[in-house]
This record gives C-alpha cells, structure tokens and sequence, in this order.
C-alpha cells in the first residue's frame, strides 16, 4: 500500500538530511507507530506520503515514494486525496468551515459524494467520536479536544484507505483518546484501512500497533514488531521500562499482559514502602493566589461554576478532567485576559503588602505577575525567527546577565533548535518548547500551563519537570492543565479534577489518580493494590531491598 524506496529528504536550510535512505514498506491494514524524539523526523516520514513533503513544504526528495501504485512526486496531495486522510498536528491548521457539521461533510463535498451517502457518514462519525452534541457549535468555540475529534472525524468522513494521524490524541483526556483509539483500530481491523500514527503518548498506543516504525535521530528509519523496537529502543512507555526492568519475556505491550506478568513482582513489593515521587511538602508554604467564586459563561453557558482555589508558593498543581470541563477557562480567569463574569483572583507579591488581581493590570504587569502559555503556541509567536523571539523575551523580561536567558531555557527543553529557523516552520514540539521559555523568562511568582506536555516526548517531559521543579524550589506557584497522567504522576504535588466547571476532586497525587480507574498511571494499574505511580520508584525499591528485579 505504501513504499518507501531509497527516500532522502533534504532541505535547504539544515546540513544533515531529515530522512536518509529510507526502505520502508507498509503493508494494507497495518497500524503502523511511528516513534522518535520530537524534531527526528516523524512529520516529514508522514508528510511524505500524501504529498506534502515536497510539494508543499519545500526541500528535495531523492527516491521514490508509491501510495497505491501512485508516485507522489508526480500526483499532488488534491490528488492522492481520495486515498490518503491526514490530520495534522494543529487541527485548526486544518478547518476550512465554521461549525463541526459542516466541516465533516467539507472533504465529501469536494470528492463529489452523494448528498443522501454524506448525511449517513456524517451522523455515523459524530455519533463514533461523541460529537452529536457539538454538530451546530463554531469551530473556534471548541475546546482544543473537541476541535482534534472534529479534525478526525473531517478525515473519516471520506472513508480513505490510507489514513495518516499526526498526534492525534495529544490534545484528548483519556477516556476520549481511547475511544478515537477504539475507532481506528476498528477502521483498521472491520475495513482494511492502514493507519500511519505517530504518537508521543506511547502508552495510549503501543498496544494496538502491528508494526512501530522508529526515528533513532540519524535520518535512518528501523521497522518491526512493537517487542522488538522497544526492547532496545530509546523511547518507550512506562510498561514497556518496567517490563524491562523486571525482565519480563515476552515484553508486555497492555495492562492486562504486564498484570500477567508482575504477579512475582507485586508479591516481593508487598511488604515495602514506596520511596516518594515529589520531596515532601514543607510546612507553612505560602498562598501566591487566592481565587473566589470564579464564574465564567460563553453565551450564558456556564464554563466555570464558582469555583474557589488556592495557589501555594513552592508547589506544583495538575489541573485535570474532561475536555470541556472548564479547565482553560479557569486558567485564563486566574490569569486576567479571559472572560470573568464573578469572583476575585489575588496575587500575593514581594514588594507590596497588598494583594493585586492580574485583571486590572497591564499585559505586562500581569505577565510577571501570572505567566499563562495557551493550548495553541504560536498564538505568543509572531517575530521572523527564533532568535528574534527570544531576544524579544530577553528584553521584556528584563533579564540581567547574570540571570537565565531564554535560550538556555530553551536548549533544556528543546536542544538544538537554530537561531535563524523561522518559529512557524518548527513541529509542534518544539513552538512549544519556544513558547515556554519565552513565558519562563518573566520568571512570574504564579505560573499557569495549558496542555504544556502536547507535542513533547518523554525526554522533553523530563526537562520541563525539573524546570518546573526549579520554580517551585524558588517559591513559585505551579499549575499544569493536562490529559498527560503520566507526567501528573511524576512531576504534581497536588492534582484538581474538573467536570462540567466544578471543582470534584482536590487532593494529594498520589490519593486522586490512584483512586481514578481513568487517570491512574500505568505502573499504578499493574502493582495496584500496591501504591506505586512509576517505574523508577519500583526500581528503587527493589535496589534498596537487593533485589534483582528480573530474578
């Protein structure tokens, strides 16, 4: 179905080759993984196969790529379309119309298929990715879960027979990831379609993947079964790092085989204690910010339902639920620029006595007082190149030169990003590594994060959490928006879990995922009843213990 034949990709403004002599086959109805650190590769291998890469994007392809029997140097994307659905990274890259209904007949319209065949398609998508309810709202009044369905299900609508997913559940909580996971493994299993995915969440996907395709970083591409990819490779999911661990053969790629599996395991981690994930809260942290009765309604629709909340100095908060639970509402509520129809934000500050509300002051006086980076990073972005950007930071921020530029911020997070690449052309990963170290430079007090992991790999989480940990160590107040339990896991003190704008859940991490079937982490599910949240707390233990764990 897709062939890639002695691929190189090169473009002009980078001295190594994105892709080198790439051999790749991929069969019809395979779901194929594509893995790799953020910036290897992944988009271009992706792009290049409905035509994007080169046509739209730029560069030279050597070799020879075949969709269908159709050589994609030759055909367009217009013209692979009605083989080929892509869903990129962005999906409001994406739209071309105003509300959900009408961009899921959008790609029907254009490959002319009858009117009384698109209404049946479109009510089956919206009913397969739980948008029924959203079919007559606006596209930019979804939040950015809802818009990655709708983006989904644009694609699904035209039935392809090569469907390539670029994150696709990035932006999407658990409970919603799964289903649109359930969905494409149905597509690929009851019709034959073969899924190109490239996920950095790797334990959402890895179980239902045929084949993983893996981006070392060289250029060089290797293929095989999802075992014997992550029994070597560099990237991994947490089930796959404690399977390694235990030594456990074969690898387990689901909860239910690790489960399986960890019964020796959880039998000689019975009688011992967890080392904790997080130092143990000091006493008397200070409150940053004080928010009451925090109200907030769209077109009299409430989003955020009185809600009051604590901000203390030194800790680090996850802000999880639904997609459209409030969460980002919220957010920009305790920030100042968004909508707040009732209730107070205060904001302790050094040098002055008396608390201050972010809403009654300057862009810049609110900035150092809340930093807030959005879902969508290149809303802050807007000069030619990176460089730019972080100088502009720099200055704003009025960084001394003794003091951290933005640039070492942003080698933590992302390394070697060019000065001169222009922010728009960077993946996803990376505008948002940018955007991060321009919000990190103003060194804010109080510092609100929405989906900050999106686009991220696991060595990029890692970065942020010490980041993150760094400003709580200097007495800030920490508070990340996200549907990534693996990271809440390893990087939150605290977690507060919205539904349908109301606070239902406050408490210690460890007590509330555990006690959640939904945003337990992985390890927490396969040593359960025992407390564990990560793998490096069960190797620790049994390191501790002298153990052997694959003994």
């Amino acid at each position: 179905m897709i062939t890639f034949d002695q691929v190189t990709v090169q473009y002009e403004d980078t001295a190594e080759p994105v892709l080198r002599d790439v051999d790749l086959t991929v069969e019809e109805g395979e779901l194929c993984l594509v893995v790799g650190h953020t910036g290897v590769g992944k988009s271009t291998l992706l792009g290049a196969v409905n035509g994007l890469v080169p046509h739209f994007t730029g560069g030279t392809l050597y070799g020879r790529v075949l969709v269908d029997g159709r050589n994609t140097a030759e055909h367009p994307p217009r013209e692979l379309a009605d083989v080929v659905g892509v869903v990129g990274q962005d999906p409001l890259d994406g739209f071309v119309t105003d509300t959900v209904e009408e961009e899921l007949a959008y790609a029907m319209e254009q490959l002319a298929v009858p009117p009384a065949t698109m209404r049946k398609r479109v009510e089956e998508t919206l009913d397969l990715l739980g948008l029924a309810d959203l079919r007559h709202r606006a596209l930019h009044e979804l939040s950015g879960g809802q818009q990655q369905r709708v983006a989904i299900g644009s694609v699904l609508t035209a039935h392809p027979r090569i469907l390539v997913l670029d994150e696709p559940t990035s932006a999407l909580d658990p409970t919603a990831a799964e289903e649109v996971l359930a969905a494409v493994t149905r597509l690929v299993h009851d019709l034959g379609v073969t899924v190109l995915l490239a996920e950095h969440r790797l334990e959402r996907v890895v179980q239902y993947a045929d084949r993983v395709i893996h981006l070392p970083g060289s250029g060089r591409v290797v293929s095989g079964t999802p075992a014997e990819i992550f029994r070597t490779s560099s990237i991994a999911p947490p089930i796959v790092e404690l399977g390694r661990a235990a030594g456990w053969t074969p690898l387990p790629l689901s909860i239910r085989d690790a489960r399986r599996a960890a019964a020796p395991l959880r039998t000689r981690l019975a009688d011992t204690v967890p080392p904790p994930v997080r130092p143990a809260p000091t006493s008397g942290r200070p409150e940053l910010l004080t928010a009451r009765g925090i109200t907030v309604t769209y077109h009299g629709v409430p989003a955020v339902r009185e809600v009051d909340l604590t901000l203390h100095g030194g800790e680090i908060t996850a802000l999880m639920g639904r997609n459209g639970s409030g969460k980002s509402s919220l957010l920009w509520a305790l920030q100042g620029s968004g909508p707040r129809k009732a209730g107070s934000v205060a904001v302790v500050t050094p040098d002055d006595p008396k608390p201050l509300d972010p809403r009654k002051l300057s862009a810049a006086g609110a900035r150092r007082l809340v930093g807030l980076v959005p879902q969508t990073p290149t809303d802050l972005l807007y000069l030619e190149s990176v460089k730019q950007e972080l100088d502009q930071a720099d200055t704003e921020s009025g960084v001394t030169a003794d003091g951290i530029r933005s640039r070492t911020i942003l080698d933590r997070l992302a390394p070697g990003i060019p000065d001169s690449t222009h922010p728009r052309d960077l993946s996803e990963g990376q505008k948002l590594a940018l955007v991060l170290a321009i919000q990190l430079t103003a060194a804010p007090r109080v510092l609100l994060l929405d989906e900050p992991t999106r686009g991220l790999d696991y060595r990029a989480k890692s970065e942020l959490i010490r980041i993150v940990d760094d400003l709580a160590a200097e007495g800030r107040a920490v508070v990340i928006s996200t549907h990534d339990v693996e990271f809440v896991a390893r990087a939150a003190d605290r977690v507060v879990v919205m539904a349908e704008g109301d606070v239902v859940a406050d408490g210690p991490t460890t007590e509330v995922i555990v006690a959640s079937p939904v945003f337990a982490p992985q390890t927490a599910k396969i040593l359960a009843p025992l407390p564990y949240l990560t793998v490096a707390q069960a190797a620790a233990t049994l390191t501790d213990h002298g153990t052997d764990p694959a003994s």
